[in-house]
């Protein structure tokens, strides 16, 4: 198959995987679960890539196991997070100014500003373990075991990361206080960090094939997505309004790549 085809057959099957989200979401009246598919999604673009090339069993094999375990552990804990805390309000606020603002229904509003958008945003992030699958040759080389290694300590990053948040939030005694601990003490988002160096290690291993380099929008574009557009500066705005002491944990903690917190 052409990697025209390949890519071709991913596409329809993400629509067709958003189009189901899209409909169950019309009886639940709640799109919160689209974040949980955001990595489940990559992981079947992982297999249905498998499933069709005959690229070099251990780079497919690499990119597909460390896509699985970043995107099963992601996805469940979003799940469980949706099953604990209810919707989102973010996107509620969202879909609901757009119903009374442009007068658009949930079904409208629902697939123009969350389903149509996040698609062609999963479906290109996840290019490098798309494309990386492809070509037969090479076997996995130095920066492809380097890749691997990145990815892995962006997997823990974000996993130790998310965990400290939610024993943090867990503690009634920590109601309308910022988290400032553990990996928290070095950047103020370092589930984003861990996620950018796991699609940055992913496009290594990719990009060592004639064909995997051509991934690098993927990584691009997640970076901006989650440092300039829908990451941190929508956290971050959220924050300093609710919590009285975020403004003092921003000067001192770094905003994004882990540093010591300055003094003062």
């Amino acid at each position: 198959m052409t990697v025209t085809e390949i890519l071709i057959i991913n596409a329809l099957v993400l629509a067709v995987c958003f189009a189901m989200l899209w409909f169950i979401s019309l009886r639940t009246r709640d799109v919160t679960p689209v974040d949980s598919f955001w990595a489940l999604g990559m992981v079947i673009m992982g297999l249905t890539t498998y499933s069709q090339t005959a690229g070099a069993p251990d780079r497919k094999l690499l990119l597909l196991t460390l896509c699985a375990i970043w995107g099963l552990r992601l996805g469940i804990y979003m799940l469980r997070r949706w099953k604990m805390h209810g919707p989102d309000r973010r996107y509620q606020t969202m879909l609901g100014k757009a119903e009374s603002q442009k007068g658009w229904g949930f079904a409208q509003s629902s697939l123009r500003m969350v389903y149509l958008i996040q698609a062609p945003l999963l479906f290109i992030v996840c290019l490098p373990v798309q494309l990386g699958q492809i070509d037969a040759q090479p076997t996995v080389g130095l920066l492809g075991y380097f890749g691997a290694g990145l990815t892995v300590a962006g997997i823990l990053f974000e996993s130790i990361g998310d965990w400290q948040l939610a024993k943090f939030k867990a503690n009634p005694a920590n109601d309308g206080l910022v988290m400032d601990k553990g990996l928290w003490r070095y950047t103020r988002h370092p589930n984003y960090f861990g996620d950018v160096c796991v699609w940055w290690g992913l496009y290594a291993v990719a990009c060592e094939t004639p064909t995997g380099i051509w991934a690098l929008p993927g990584p691009i574009l997640l970076t901006w997505t989650l440092t300039k557009w829908s990451g941190v500066p929508t956290i971050e705005n959220r924050m300093k309004r609710k919590k009285p002491g975020y403004d003092a944990y921003v000067r001192r903690t770094a905003r994004f790549v882990p540093w010591f917190p300055k003094r003062g």
